[in-house]
């Protein structure tokens, strides 16, 4: 839109579409120096109506001492005249939206074998976005995200330009229904982060805004959060840094990070201390914080009783930095007990050393170019007790469907998927293998445009890879998920998806309802075999060590084929770095009860909550059971 020729008046035309909108200002007083005429009557009594009062909340200091308080002024008018001629989406448009995915859904996935492919069993709705998820110890679920200052699909929903109170946080504990209620909703609970005021140049206290954060488990279980959005500049860093405990659903303040980190990326070492690296800084978008922050200090115990909880503990920074010039990397502790950091960009791809605080860069990702939001998992060992060794990274160009795994010094390409996509999420299943879900053309746009929830039916379509390492395509989810889609494995082998806002607002069926988020259930084709599934009687009551033996009894021994160790899952923006699958090794059986071997080391599994699956010759699960891998146990 260009301002050009538009007279200094009280009159200002705005072309919308093929509409022309004529603003007026109704208030009798002028606000600083503005011509006289603007306070005159206004002889289009059908125009848009802009008081005084809405000018002077309006008004932005900054703009103020740049550019003068008239020209401040015409500015501000002209944002409330935009927001006044484009503010609805209509009602009808998004239950029609809602209707066609539904139907389009059903008659898609009815030529799937559900015990093949799995199958799609409940959407729910959801008082959060779920742009950040993170399943707890206690089997419920973390979301969180932002406060909505739009409900319209075609805009900017989130306050990353806001400063002030409505630039605020928010996050809930969901309780998810029981696994044969495909009825019911579960429960959320409002847990919002603590109210804190920023330094924002407002100072106006408000729930902390760390969406667009990182985050990783501590070894006690809780979730340590790091970073967020100060407001302003396209996106400004965050210096927050929040744990939240799991046990009794309260936050806990920390210290200050040295830098604002605004889409950065966390992952848990084997030393049990949270690595924190990337995300855009204190000026704003563009200027990366290249600092490794470690949390806590290293002069700080690291806790792992899930009863305590740390309280205003301190950061430190290694003496070296990480030259991403992209935000969210993708980063993985592996069994060497490096940290590795893969790049969105092809020659950002480095291993960092936490005992001797250094860094190697490792051989550029063959395809030479940049992946936007795509996502890595850690790909299973095969040797019973000994964690990942090799990255499988996918996604971030719907133009590239090939796949690049790196095996600790050497990229080669891997089994192509059917297409590509930007923004997706792919899980290691407790059988091992891999499944994608979730993903688009590219950031906030499904084929049709920027800010266009009408998507291609594509995206909405999973992948399975199978035990011989090729993709096949599967049953179509609800919604298209893009931006902030994430996916959760549940303790009973049930796959939770939810985020991307975009989506969720364009097929809401009631906007002012509250429930401006969803739910959707996916049931593996492990779920769906028939017959008896393996199940856990007991387990040990406490933590237990590393390399050391440890027994359960099952409901039937003879069902027991393998036992895995499974990482939960906390993601966002297709990024989640504590995900690992580790096999047991079984050294005896009696009866029902095996006698497991623990994974030989934290560079293995690194200290924290586990769930444990007996699986059966077929690969279906039991339903798992938390167990806490702690050093000295």
């Amino acid at each position: 839109m260009s301002r050009r020729g538009i007279p200094r008046s009280r009159r200002w035309t705005f072309a919308a579409g093929c509409a022309v909108v004529v603003l007026s200002v109704t208030a009798p007083a002028a606000l600083g120096s503005t011509p006289a005429n603007r306070h005159h009557f206004d002889p289009h009594p059908g125009g848009v109506h802009i008081t005084q009062e809405q000018i002077a909340k309006e008004v932005r200091p900054d703009e103020v001492k740049a550019l003068g308080r008239a020209r401040a002024e015409d500015l501000a008018r002209d944002r409330i005249g935009l927001r006044a001629v484009d503010t609805g989406y209509p009602q009808p448009t998004r239950n029609r939206s809602l209707k066609e995915h539904t139907d389009s859904q059903a008659e898609a996935n009815a030529g799937f074998d559900a015990s093949v492919y799995g199958k799609f069993a409940q959407y729910i709705g959801s008082p959060d976005y779920g742009d950040h998820v993170a399943l707890l110890p206690t089997g419920k679920v973390l979301l969180f995200s932002f406060e909505a200052v739009e409900d319209n699909p075609n805009k900017e929903t989130a306050p990353t330009q806001v400063i002030g109170r409505q630039n605020a946080g928010r996050a809930y504990v969901w309780t998810p229904p029981a696994p044969d209620d495909h009825t019911g909703t579960g429960t959320f609970k409002a847990v919002p982060p603590p109210t804190v005021p920023m330094d924002d140049g407002l100072n106006e206290p408000r729930p902390a805004p760390i969406f667009c954060a990182g985050h990783a488990y501590l070894p006690n279980g809780m979730v340590g959060i790091f970073g967020g959005n100060l407001g302003g500049n396209h996106g400004t860093g965050a210096h927050l840094a929040f744990v939240f405990d799991p046990w009794t659903e309260t936050w806990h303040q920390q210290k200050d990070m040295a830098e604002g980190r605004w889409y950065p990326s966390v992952v848990t070492g084997a030393d049990g201390r949270q690595f924190i690296t990337s995300g855009h800084g204190d000026v704003g978008w563009g200027k990366l914080s290249k600092s490794i922050e470690r949390f806590p200090a290293k002069n700080t115990a690291v806790t792992y009783a899930p009863n305590s909880a740390p309280d205003q503990q301190s950061l430190d920074k290694w003496p070296i930095k990480a030259q991403y010039s992209t935000d969210y990397p993708h980063l993985f502790s592996l069994r060497d007990g490096k940290i590795y950091g893969f790049g969105r960009t092809y020659n950002e791809q480095y291993a960092f050393d936490p005992q001797n605080e250094t860094v190697q860069q490792l051989k550029d990702r063959t395809d030479g170019g940049e992946r936007k939001y795509g996502s890595a998992v850690a790909l299973p060992n095969p040797t019973p007790g000994s964690g990942p060794d090799s990255v499988l990274v996918l996604g971030g160009n719907h133009a590239d469907k090939r796949t690049f795994r790196f095996d600790g010094s050497n990229w080669q390409e891997d089994s192509p998927r059917a297409f590509g996509r930007t923004m997706d999420d792919t899980l290691i299943f407790p059988d091992g293998r891999l499944w994608t879900v979730n993903g688009a053309f590219d950031i906030r746009d499904y084929g049709n445009g920027e800010y266009n929830p009408t998507a291609d039916d594509k995206w909405r379509q999973t992948e399975l890879r199978g035990t011989d390492g090729t993709w096949k395509l599967g049953p179509q989810q609800r919604l298209p998920r893009g931006y902030h889609s994430n996916a959760v494995i549940l303790p009973d082998g049930r796959i939770m998806i939810t985020g991307d806002e975009l989506q969720e607002i364009a097929n809401n069926p009631d906007i002012k309802s509250g429930n401006n988020g969803s739910i959707e259930i996916f049931e593996p084709p492990y779920l769906l075999q028939g017959g008896a599934r393996p199940g856990v009687r007991t387990m040990p009551d406490g933590p237990i060590g590393y390399n050391t033996d440890f027994q359960i009894d099952t409901t039937d021994g003879k069902l027991a084929r393998k036992v895995v160790l499974m990482a939960p899952i906390t993601s966002t923006h297709s990024v989640d770095t504590s995900q690992r699958r580790i096999e047991l090794q079984i050294n005896g059986r009696a009866g029902n009860t095996l006698d497991l071997q623990s994974p030989l080391s934290t560079k293995d599994a690194p200290p924290g909550y586990y769930l444990l699956y007996v699986l059966d010759s077929r690969g279906v699960p039991s339903i798992g059971k938390w167990v806490q891998l702690r050093p000295g146990s």
